[in-house]
């Protein structure tokens, strides 16, 4: 009998996989459990369907990275920093600080952990960050630091 895994099952296949299991085990075991559905027509179609819809938003996600990437090859992000006598920043700009600076300033919402910053920017003047957008997509801000 083929059946659709609506779930993960050990042994079997991961969800979505349509397998061919014994009349038995599928009535019995899978079927009363609801961790898979006869493959009919119409379950064929949802999963397709399923399918189409997720690559679609994938797709929509890669773009919307690479638009949000050409944006930010063109912006610089200013972040007052106080100093000293000596001319050394007190503390340091974090990835916390930038992402809330790109917000307040070109109302960009970039997730912190996506700031691709080694080390904290413990110095004055320009700095380029990489931005992790998507898995292959990244892109680069000027962030400068400024006395304040």
């Amino acid at each position: 009998m083929k059946v659709v895994l609506l779930q993960d099952v050990r042994g079997q296949g991961k969800k979505g996989d349509v397998i061919n299991v014994s009349d038995g085990y599928a009535r019995n075991f899978l079927f009363p459990k609801k961790l898979a559905a006869i493959a009919d027509a119409q379950v064929m179609n949802e999963l397709k369907g399923k399918e189409e819809a997720r690559l679609h938003k994938i797709e929509v996600d890669k773009q919307n990275a690479r638009a949000t990437a050409e944006k930010l090859q063109s912006i610089s992000v200013k972040i007052p920093a106080s100093a000293g006598a000596d001319g050394k920043i007190y503390g340091s700009v974090t990835a916390k600080d930038i992402a809330e600076a790109l917000m307040a300033q070109h109302q960009i919402e970039i997730d912190k952990r996506k700031l691709q910053l080694n080390d904290a920017i413990k110095t004055f003047g320009t700095h380029v960050v990489e931005i992790k957008l998507y898995p292959e997509i990244t892109g680069k801000i000027n962030v400068v630091v400024v006395e304040a």
